[in-house]
């Protein structure tokens, strides 16, 4: 890897334009703002210290670090000669390993917090065996993020920034990946820091850093009074009125605060009664497709295998495209807690098959297969062979759900990017079906939909919406909605449903 590029990834090397650095020091000067401190924790070629010294030239105190030594170099040739007024001071360091009280304890208020942290994530730094990395110490007084190998790197610095500037006279503006912000204002809110306002302004990434990312500066600002847990979002940084706000209601993180408080009487307990697909994390040996009477897995072995274990499958580009079944999945367990060895007298050839590919199957990295029996899956239970399925893909930008029935006489299986609601009978299917595409499950679900994240579709999203209530609003008869709910199935508990016309219900 080319120095260079391996640079920018290891420490998230973007750059900031210096006219960028200029509109967003303008931006904090328009609100009001006027610091009496400045503080950059990875300040680069000196670009925002620049922008604030020249925005801000009756500011005291001017403190920024950095790493590189080469950047550090240039920042301070980039602030010399500003006014004397101000004490700058720039030092080499690691954002990692700085005594962050004891810097933020001597900076006199109003405190300004700017900057433009690595777009980096913890887990791709262990990978390239970077030392930049955060010791587990250096993370304790932020709870949520430990533990967490795919956590960013700018996330700690923010949550670190935001928790520092708790109930002094603060603001923060810092560029970062929109799911950061709302992470960052998220732990603000739920450990009740002192927030007075906050606001977020889409940047275009890849005008100002060619890269291909959802990004934003984050504004907060912090007061010893403050009790805010809304956000505004801007189009722009000229922009002058919000295009929506978000927020936390009810412990939950909204992201259209209009609609959800038009439809937050649909709210229910979170009752797991959606579920994602099957885990497998293989494809190569779990996947097969049927070419003249046998199995084709992706290693282009031809096998023959017992019928039991061989489910049709659908992932989300198939839901997406509303197509049959291509592929088929081998389906070695009935639940999680199933140990496949029965395969060997109740199918042998898949016991064989698997047996003979054991060595793939145990170079699997996910912790879900730790101490469990051998080829085991993940995501597997009695729901998992439902007849019928209300689907839908937890990739695809859209709520677009799809009803699954038997293909060839046997149940479908999804595949772990898909969520899915279990029915034992079409008319349940077909019941369930009319609910969840209705235009008020649509405005509902929307209440709590970032569209930009990886996976804007969850389980949790899905399972907020209580159908009961969804089913009662729409003028539909409630009580088949109750009996669809409370015969969910559970991961391994159930044995055989018993059938209850709809018309009996109670």
């Amino acid at each position: 890897m080319h120095v260079r590029a391996r640079r920018r990834i290891e420490f998230g090397d973007f750059q900031t334009p210096i006219a960028l650095a200029r509109a967003i020091c303008s931006l904090v000067a328009r609100s009001g703002f006027s610091p009496a401190s400045i503080l950059e924790p990875t300040c680069g070629t000196g670009a925002f210290l620049t922008a604030a010294l020249e925005t801000f030239p009756a500011v005291s105190r001017v403190l920024g670090f950095e790493i590189n030594a080469e950047y550090v170099a240039q920042a301070r040739r980039a602030v010399a000669g500003f006014s004397p007024r101000a004490r700058i001071e720039i030092q080499q360091s690691d954002v990692f390993l700085i005594n962050w009280p004891e810097v933020v304890k001597e900076l006199p208020e109003p405190i300004l917090i700017i900057g433009n942290p690595p777009w980096v994530t913890h887990a791709t730094l262990g990978a390239l065996g970077s030392a930049n990395l955060p010791a587990r110490a250096n993370l304790d007084g932020l709870r949520g993020i430990i533990g967490k190998s795919n956590f960013d790197v700018s996330e700690w610095i923010i949550r670190n920034g935001v928790a520092l500037m708790n109930a002094r006279e603060a603001l923060l503006a810092m560029i970062c990946k929109t799911s950061v912000a709302r992470k960052v204002l998220l732990y603000a809110w739920q450990n009740g820091l002192r927030v007075e306002s906050a606001s977020l302004y889409l940047l275009d990434a890849q005008e100002h850093f060619a890269a291909s990312v959802d990004a934003c500066l984050l504004v907060i600002k912090t007061a010893p009074r403050g009790e805010s847990k809304t956000c505004r979002a801007f189009a722009s940084l000229h922009a002058h009125h919000p295009v929506s706000s978000f927020g936390l209601r009810d412990n939950l993180l909204v992201a259209d605060l209009e609609l959800y408080e038009k439809h937050r009487g649909l709210l229910g307990n979170g009752a797991r009664v959606w579920r994602s697909g099957v885990k497998h994390d293989c494809a190569g040996i779990f996947e097969l497709h049927p070419e003249d009477g046998q199995w084709v897995n992706g290693l282009g072995e031809r096998i023959v295998l017992e019928d039991n274990v061989i489910y049709p499958l659908l992932k989300s580009a198939d839901l997406a495209a509303e197509r049959a079944p291509r592929r088929w999945m081998l389906v070695p367990q009935r639940s999680m807690n199933d140990d496949p060895s029965h395969l060997r007298w109740e199918a042998p050839r898949a016991w064989d098959y698997l047996a003979g590919h054991a060595h793939l199957l145990a170079k699997r990295k996910s912790a879900v297969y730790k101490h469990r029996p051998p080829f085991s899956l993940f995501g597997v239970g009695a729901y998992t062979f439902a007849p019928w399925k209300v689907a839908i893909s937890g990739l695809y930008k859209k709520l677009a759900f799809v009803l699954v029935r038997p293909f060839q006489g046997r149940p479908v299986v999804l595949d772990d990017t898909c969520y899915f609601f279990p029915c034992m009978y079409e008319d349940e299917a077909q019941f369930l079906y009319a609910l969840v595409t209705s235009n008020l499950a649509r405005a509902f679900w929307s209440a709590f939909i970032f569209w930009d994240a990886k996976r804007p579709i969850t389980a949790q999203l899905l399972n907020s919406l209580d159908l009961v209530a969804l089913s009662r609003a729409l003028g539909k008869d409630e009580r088949i909605a109750r009996a669809i709910v409370a015969r969910r199935w559970a991961a391994s508990s159930e044995g055989a449903q018993q059938r209850m016309p709809l018309e009996e219900l109670d």
